[in-house]
């Protein structure tokens, strides 16, 4: 078997310029989460908490994106993007939300030991994924 050593590249744009999508893993698939990439076929990792999943991602998007590049094949741009007259955006927002569900969320991020904005990153995440999922049902 032969193994070809393929060079790290800068990608043309950052891994927070591609839609990632966080999904909890059956425990029947050895539990964890899935990092996917729905503009990158193929391209995905895992990890034992969504901070691992987001970890392994990073390494699996700069994989995917150098061996395109090795190869020869254009790298998909992201089917979101802000628009070039836009300030690029931070990754940061503040959002007010009533006491009581800032209470739960807090419950159910203890719950499942990850910190609150991981868990409010997921629901948007899992959110949007499910809103692509019925656009592209149409």
């Amino acid at each position: 078997m032969n193994i070809k050593e393929i060079e790290a590249i800068t990608p043309p744009l950052p891994f927070e310029a591609y839609t990632h999508v966080i999904s909890p893993l059956p425990s029947d698939d050895g539990g964890g989460f899935l990092i996917s990439f729905p503009d990158l076929p193929g391209c995905m990792s895992d990890g034992e908490t969504i901070e691992d999943a987001i970890h392994n991602g990073r390494d699996a998007f700069l994989a995917w994106i150098s061996a395109q590049a090795d190869m020869g094949r254009e790298i998909p741009r992201p089917a979101y993007r802000v628009p070039e007259t836009e300030p690029p955006m931070s990754g940061k927002f503040v959002q007010r939300v009533p006491k009581s569900l800032h209470a739960k969320l807090a419950v159910l991020a203890k719950q499942e030991g990850v910190s609150l904005n991981t868990l409010v990153l997921t629901f948007i995440a899992e959110g949007v994924g499910m809103r692509e999922d019925k656009r592209h049902a149409q």
